[in-house]
């Protein structure tokens, strides 16, 4: 009980949080993503080595909601409302997660798998190498190829890239960000 009242003292006399502290190339990468919050932009795959089934029909990104440490980017393949893409600040670096949810809203099987930096990047591209929880979810689903999966996100005034790369396998979806289009409807699992 000591160590309890000890703590809760320690507590009352903190005036300020801990910063969540950045570097400047992390910071300009998400804030470029956050200045487009709001808008929604068509894309297409420009590289699938492994012909992904289900990647057709309109494909659509929408900014759709953010604070100043995370941005939620619905992902939105045809009528499939299924995928949000998270990008954190975690105090250490930039932290990515896919959400995925079924049609009811219920978690899918496999979701919040994804990666989170180990170096600066840069303020236009940054990589996402697979976490261990992601690596321990591969291993369970039972395909363990993806625990050298790294995304990357890339940020330029014309386009916005999603690529996930890895041995033997590579996709990536552009998106246009001079055309902005209609927001979809919120993705499964959310609300408006």
């Amino acid at each position: 009980m000591i160590c309890g009242v000890f703590f809760a003292a320690a507590q009352a006399d903190i005036v300020q949080p801990a910063p969540l502290v950045s570097v400047a190339s992390q910071d300009a990468f998400f804030n470029q993503l956050k200045a487009l919050c709001g808008k929604a932009f068509g894309g297409k795959v420009s590289v699938d080595t492994a012909k992904t089934d289900g990647f057709s029909g309109p494909l659509v990104m929408h900014v759709r909601r953010c604070s100043d440490t995370q941005l939620q980017i619905p992902f939105h393949v045809g009528d499939d409302h299924s995928r949000t893409w998270i990008i954190s600040k975690t105090g250490s670096g930039l932290s990515l997660k896919h959400d995925h949810r079924e049609e009811d809203g219920n978690y899918a099987a496999s979701t919040m798998y994804g990666g989170h930096t180990q170096d600066a990047g840069w303020e236009n591209v940054q990589s996402f190498p697979a976490d261990p929880y992601s690596k321990a979810l591969f291993v369970k689903s039972g395909i363990p190829q993806s625990n050298s999966n790294i995304w990357q996100m890339f940020i330029y005034p014309q386009q916005f890239s999603y690529r996930l790369v890895r041995e033997g396998r590579e996709f990536r979806v552009d998106f246009d960000l001079t055309n902005p289009v209609a927001a979809p409807p919120a993705p499964w699992g959310y609300a408006d």
